[in-house]
């Protein structure tokens, strides 16, 4: 991976995908469909592959926001365990979405402040 910084984190970028076109519990999706989604959409270095988001989905299921329900090489099958809400990080300044039963700490790398 390259020396690139995105002005929101990743994990944060990964979490509103999520909230904005999977925030259902009986939704089921890969990080396929959301790396295709940052590469089109995020500011994510482009250099990038699938398998150099992989630590940050097992981040997401290790965080109980995400369970992680079946694996076919790089492809993660994924669904959340509550719906996420979007709430604003007084600490960083930046909006984060966490699932209604997850630690109520900013998922953001950086900050990790109680909300």
């Amino acid at each position: 991976m390259s020396d690139f910084t995105p002005l929101i984190p990743i994990p944060l970028q990964i979490r509103k995908i999520i909230f904005e076109k999977f925030n259902d519990t009986d939704t089921k999706f890969t990080n396929d469909q959301i790396f295709e989604i940052l590469k089109s959409d995020g500011d994510i270095d482009s250099s990038w592959i699938i398998d150099d988001t992989e630590s940050l989905f097992n981040e997401l299921c290790d965080s109980g926001l995400t369970r992680n329900i079946a694996q076919n090489f790089t492809t993660i099958f994924l669904k959340l365990f509550d719906t996420v809400e979007k709430l604003h990080c007084n600490s960083c300044s930046n909006d984060i979405y966490l699932g209604t039963a997850e630690e109520r700490t900013c998922p953001n790398p950086s900050c990790k402040s109680s909300i």
